[in-house]
């Protein structure tokens, strides 16, 4: 039985008569995806975040605390920011030219990060933060894409196709690294331009072949951008409880993402710290891991699409339970060589699954709106898993951080099971 919405919302402009969603739009959307993983996956998770310890931070015995202090920062100001961005999106409907103005500062400042030394720490530490606050606003925008190119029947595949994209772009940056690093370590920094100059390459197809389908709803005189984001806050305080299954999604994806976006930030720096690991078997490692991501996403989008959302996410959070436990007492390369493999397919589905469950629940005309508070929880996310993981590391040591982040699987898996996460057949629910 359904549950009840809010009949009031506000009624959505008429929709103008758009030819039917092409392949060539589908793969432009992917491409972003394919763009933005080299950002995450170098920077983030697998070469920069190893270097600034090591190199930058030279060691130092707090770096993992810096680390995941900027990266949750970075985070707050998206918090921030999210609404103000979706409420740009739905009344302008310009949310391309607004996903390639993201794209261009996150790929110049992590160009940037070539020209930063042994030494400089918070310059280091400010170009990450601007990148990192620029790619998750884009994550934001493509997100919002995706209602307008899926029906619920199809969501979870197409979703699926950009995660595996994703993965691909991520698996291409790597080994471009792997060439780099393996003819001198030191040309570390070169890897860093390399990544700017991807992300910026390969995001041009979603340029040149996404279509804008959103339709303009202007903002009354005398309004401001702001006030509108001020006044979706309010509606989000207001109307969210009125979604109740999408709420209640929202709750538990803000605690397994607290989980997933700790392993993403110190998946290296437990490799070298914990498990001896050199540089390039790192990037081999990963490697791996992104070759398993794109068979977990096809898999997990398929299975969403057979067999429902629930399945797929639960089936995801107790893989990633198994990594976080197996992880704290693992202690060979190959056996951590076997957890990335988990890891990936395991980290494929999740990502996969959530979007979709977000863009099927999502109420007709307010994508921009809910896609902005899908960056919301997913931003709070963001906050809590790497500061507490990163602070947890410094003062505990690696192994009891990991072990204590399967609790947050753990509590999003909780969450979840008693929620039916299929679309009402209703036009006027919802949930």
């Amino acid at each position: 039985m359904s549950e009840p919405d809010d009949a009031s919302a506000t009624p959505a402009a008429p929709t103008p008569a758009f030819p039917p969603v092409a392949r060539r739009e589908i793969f432009g959307w992917c491409c972003f995806d394919f763009a933005n993983s080299s950002f995450t996956t170098i920077i983030i998770t697998v070469v920069y975040a190893v270097y600034f310890q090591s190199t930058v931070a030279g060691g130092d015995p707090r770096a993992e605390g810096w680390w995941g202090t900027t990266l949750g920062l970075s985070q707050l100001v998206v918090l921030a920011l999210s609404p103000l961005v979706g409420a740009l999106g739905d009344a302008t409907a310009r949310k391309k030219v607004h996903l390639m103005r993201t794209a261009a500062v996150c790929a110049l400042a992590t160009a940037a990060l070539f020209c930063v030394g042994p030494g400089e720490i918070w310059t280091a530490l400010a170009l990450v933060l601007v990148a990192n606050i620029a790619f998750s606003l884009g994550e934001n925008i493509c997100g919002a894409f995706l209602p307008e190119l899926s029906t619920p029947s199809t969501a979870g595949r197409i979703s699926a196709y950009g995660w595996s994209f994703g993965y691909f772009g991520g698996l291409l940056s790597l080994v471009l690294a792997l060439l780099i690093l393996r003819k001198d370590p030191a040309l570390a920094p070169w890897t860093f331009l390399m990544t700017g100059v991807f992300f910026a390459v390969a995001c041009l197809p979603t340029l040149l072949l996404l279509r804008e389908r959103a339709v303009p709803r202007p903002k009354p005189a005398g309004v401001s951008y702001v006030s509108l984001a001020w006044e979706q806050l309010a509606r989000l305080r207001r109307d969210l409880p009125r979604h109740r299954t999408l709420a209640r999604f929202f709750a538990a994806m803000t605690v397994y993402l607290s989980g997933l976006t700790a392993v993403i930030a110190f998946a290296a720096l437990y490799a070298v710290n914990v498990i001896g690991m050199g540089q390039a078997e790192v990037i081999g490692l990963f490697i791996v891991l992104q070759i398993a991501g794109v068979a977990g996403a096809f898999v997990f989008g398929l299975l969403q699409d057979r067999a429902g959302s629930k399945p797929s996410l639960v089936a995801s959070l107790l893989v990633w339970i198994a990594v976080c436990v197996w992880a704290g007492f693992s202690s060979s390369k190959t056996e951590f060589y076997l957890i990335g493999v988990l890891a990936g397919a395991a980290m494929g589905g999740l990502q996969s699954a959530g979007r979709a469950v977000v863009s099927t629940l999502t109420p007709e005309g307010r994508q921009g709106e809910f896609f902005g508070y899908w960056g919301l929880f997913s931003k709070v996310a963001a906050v809590i898993g790497p500061l507490l993981f990163g602070w947890l590391a410094t003062h505990a040591g690696y192994r009891p951080a990991i072990l204590a982040n399967a609790a947050f699987f753990a509590a999003g898996l909780a969450l979840l099971l008693p929620l039916s996460l299929k679309p009402s057949p209703a036009p006027a629910d919802a949930t």
